[in-house]
């Protein structure tokens, strides 16, 4: 389960260059190489509670642009989807791999992959 410091460092990947240089520092020591708000402070020279509110702030933006672009909820479906081609690509190598599957069972497997995979392809252009 992710905590809500990693989330928050997934928000950053995703939209750090959208916020100011100094909400940049401070959620890159906070929530990247994971400082307490003390160290944060310490580095920064700037108040423990400022550091508090700021990293508050920036957290608020990061998820206020998620809520409206959406980027890393598409890029984590898309890694689902891509995920489960490329598994089912593996399974089917297996089957055509097996010399003895009979030609019926064959096209059978081959078919449910094809329509797997094309949804998912249709999933991830959308």
């Amino acid at each position: 389960m992710k905590t809500d410091k990693m989330i928050a460092a997934d928000l950053f990947s995703f939209y750090g260059e959208l916020l100011t240089d100094k909400q940049k520092d401070v959620l890159t020591l906070y929530c990247l190489e994971d400082l307490s708000l003390a160290e944060v402070a310490e580095d920064l020279k700037i108040s423990r509670q400022g550091v508090h509110d700021a990293v508050k702030r920036g957290i608020k933006l990061l998820e206020g642009y998620e809520a409206r672009l959406k980027l890393m909820e598409k890029f984590q479906t898309n890694n689902r989807l891509i995920n489960d081609v490329h598994k089912k690509m593996l399974e089917l190598n297996e089957v055509l791999l097996n010399t003895s599957t009979q030609p019926e069972i064959l096209r059978t497997k081959v078919g449910e992959v094809v329509n797997i995979v094309l949804h998912d392809i249709n999933a991830i252009i959308e």
